[in-house]
């Protein structure tokens, strides 16, 4: 994490909410939790009115002039990467959101910026990318190469030699046979069971999954 003793989650939705436990956990391990100052950020003033969940909710603005390290707590790769791109620009550091219960060994490669959720395991040999959500119970296995904005949902399993494109999104329940390739904004959805390779762009459902045509 970030040196200083200012940490802002970016957003306000399910996802920012959701992990806002873990932060003050991590901070509580890492930096004297009551030493540092934790804030959602919203780029709506409505949002800003009141605090939230006991936390204040300030302006990108503040959060600039602050100094704060931020994590972008918002689902859609596509708005993270947004957000990621203006951050960065702007000079705004990054800092990573690892729940105390992740499994994680040291044969692991990632980059800055994720949300690793209650439960979440990374065995080893992994590269993965920035900004990477894997949300609760989700797995990754061995030889895995992940990019930057993907996205996991609850228990996704990801096994082994795994390559995923950047942007990508994988559904709740979602199991991704050994050796397959899923490219880039390419998303699989809930439940579905991929045992070949996705297309970058594709969207795909089922058992086993299947290009979804257009109703």
């Amino acid at each position: 994490m970030s040196t200083g003793d200012r940490y802002a989650i970016y957003g306000t939705g399910g996802c920012a909410r959701a992990v806002r436990h873990a932060v003050q956990a991590q901070l509580a391990r890492q930096v004297g939790g009551t030493m540092a100052r934790l804030a959602f950020i919203d780029d709506n003033p409505a949002m800003r009115a009141a605090p939230l969940h006991g936390l204040p909710v300030i302006s990108y603005d503040e959060a600039l002039s602050g100094g704060y390290a931020v994590c972008i707590a918002i689902a859609d790769g596509q708005l993270r990467r947004e957000k990621a791109v203006r951050c960065a620009r702007d000079g705004i550091g990054f800092f990573s959101i690892v729940a105390p219960t992740v499994v994680r060994s040291d044969l692991v490669s990632i980059g800055e910026g994720a949300i690793l959720c209650d439960n979440v395991t990374l065995t080893a040999d992994i590269s993965i990318g920035a900004h990477f959500h894997a949300n609760l119970y989700s797995y990754v296995e061995h030889d895995c190469v992940i990019g930057d904005y993907v996205t996991f949902a609850p228990r996704v399993s990801c096994n082994g030699n795994v390559t995923i494109g950047d942007g990508a999104y994988i559904g709740t329940n979602a199991s991704i046979k050994q050796g397959v390739t899923i490219g880039a904004g390419a998303v699989v959805g809930m439940g579905a069971v991929v045992v070949k390779d996705v297309e970058p762009g594709q969207t795909v459902v089922g058992n086993p999954a299947r290009i979804q045509k257009d109703s």
